[in-house]
């Protein structure tokens, strides 16, 4: 399945299905790079954790990636990644 995902320096994904979020991040991250962003934030929430396990196994596993930390103004709601130069622009 296909999703819409907007292109800036940060996504929100409170308004996605769990079961959503490692293919999510991944296209997310995708279309952040081919449009020119080098760091991004991804808000997941705080909660038990869950999400954030979710989101940063995605990240951990996604070739733009080039690190990324727990953002620390969000008190482990958010993780940035830095991001870097997509081969090929699609």
């Amino acid at each position: 399945m296909a999703h819409r995902v907007p292109i800036e320096a940060e996504i929100d994904l409170h308004a996605f299905a769990p079961r959503d979020i490692p293919s999510i991040v991944e296209e997310y991250v995708d279309a952040a790079a081919r449009a020119g962003f080098r760091e991004v934030r991804i808000v997941h929430g705080r909660g038990a954790g869950v999400q954030r396990g979710i989101v940063q196994q995605a990240l951990e596993r996604h070739p733009l990636v080039v690190e990324f930390w727990d953002a620390p103004e969000s008190h482990l709601g958010a993780t940035v990644a830095r991001l870097g130069e997509p081969e090929h622009v699609a």
